[in-house]
């Protein structure tokens, strides 16, 4: 907890120096992800997309390792301008060639300058990459390791709520009531190694039986800054409560054991100046009754999933043609992480090897807006290991 609090006061001293300075409002379509962006643009019938491929390359002295070759992602943006005020939206996803999901499919409302009505496939409004995930608006091949332990990318689930944006305070919100984590469909979907990823259920046959609530506040009111917090509380679902009487208590109890309380808090920031981009991230998700639920789970692949899962990474950058004439941006970056999925833990022994910390240190090669060539060089390190793993990673992004 003393590495949370520590960790958090850093970021608020950062965000407080940054608001210290002065300047002038920034054009807030910097802060719209592929979706939003589409919700702006004219005409009615509104197409876009974004794609990645990847060579993802392991390192080691010792043995000879095959690399991967992946198109890892493919999605096309569809939507709709019905009228002035009412639109739809979706992301059809294609991933590593053979695989199809549906990303986001929302219909939107607008009910006057300030306030928007959304209902439908929704991105769960926490930190940076969940939400801004598109392969030209971060370093690295991959998406940072945090990004897929703590908040599992990409996370969306069935929901309705609100957006908007209040101009004149330069704060963007969202505020959500979605569907739950899969805790428990006749086997345990969360675990020490993978934190909350196995409970995404993308609106796949998805069932709940209590809903949570997303939020996330934003400010942009500075020139070239961004800076977020966001929440998320709740229940997992689980399927033992179908068709269970309340006044079975031993049922209930069962059922009950099943379930694990999740609190959220994400802090984030992105700040430009000049050459220089700089983004950090800051997770802690408190999870409660996992005493019970590993005890339940032990024997149904589960039974060792952590109390409290923290994460942290700052990132930057530096486009070093940015004194050239040149259309094209090359960013030199490097990027430091560091998560523990068993950050805490209840009735369990602690384990050091869910403790990672990542350094990536690579370059971002823009040819034009939209279209970028990535390298890197990530080294990965557990708690209980003396050295680091090493990988190779190249690959190329594209947004329009």
């Amino acid at each position: 907890m003393r590495k949370f609090i520590c960790t958090a006061a850093a970021m608020c001293c950062f965000s407080f120096v940054i608001f210290a300075q002065t300047g002038d409002s920034i054009s807030t379509d910097l802060y719209f992800n592929s979706a939003e962006k589409m919700l702006q643009t004219d005409g009615n019938l509104k197409i876009g997309g974004y794609g990645e491929a990847h060579y993802n390359q392991p390192l080691s002295a010792g043995t000879g390792n095959n690399g991967k070759l992946d198109i890892h992602r493919l999605i096309m943006l569809l939507g709709y301008q019905f009228n002035e005020r009412t639109q739809f939206v979706s992301e059809l996803e294609f991933e590593h060639v053979n695989e199809i999901y549906v990303e986001q499919a929302f219909l939107q409302h607008k009910l006057n300058d300030y306030m928007n009505f959304r209902a439908g496939l929704l991105l769960a409004p926490m930190g940076i990459i969940n939400e801004y995930h598109e392969p030209v608006l971060f370093n690295g091949v991959e998406r940072p390791l945090l990004d897929n332990h703590i908040v599992p990318s990409t996370w969306r689930e069935l929901g309705f709520g609100f957006s908007g944006l209040v101009l004149p305070l330069s704060i963007k919100y969202q505020a959500y009531v979605m569907s739950g984590f899969n805790g428990f469909d006749g086997e345990a979907q969360l675990g020490g190694s993978s934190g909350l990823r196995g409970g995404r259920q993308k609106a796949a046959r998805a069932f709940v039986s209590s809903p949570d609530l997303a939020l996330k506040l934003e400010y942009f009111g500075i020139r070239g800054l961004n800076t977020g917090i966001s929440a998320y509380l709740g229940e997992t679902e689980s399927t033992l409560y179908q068709g269970v009487s309340k006044d079975d208590a031993a049922a209930m109890a069962t059922a009950d054991s099943s379930v694990v309380r999740l609190a959220m808090l994400g802090l984030d920031t992105r700040y430009t100046l000049g050459g220089f981009k700089l983004s950090a991230q800051m997770y802690y998700a408190g999870l409660s009754n996992t005493d019970q639920y590993n005890e339940f789970t032990a024997d149904k692949n589960g039974g060792d999933l952590g109390s409290a899962l923290f994460g942290y990474y700052v990132d930057l950058g530096y486009n070093v043609l940015k004194s050239t004439k040149s259309e094209m941006q090359l960013y030199p970056f490097v990027r430091y992480s560091n998560y523990d999925t068993h950050f805490a833990v209840q009735g369990i022994t602690k384990n050091e090897a869910y403790h990672k910390s990542v350094v990536t240190s690579g370059v971002s090669l823009f040819l034009a807006k939209g279209a970028v060539l990535k390298a890197d060089l990530q080294f990965i390190k557990d708690g209980v290991s003396d050295t680091y793993s090493k990988t190779f990673n190249a690959g190329f992004g594209v947004m329009f």
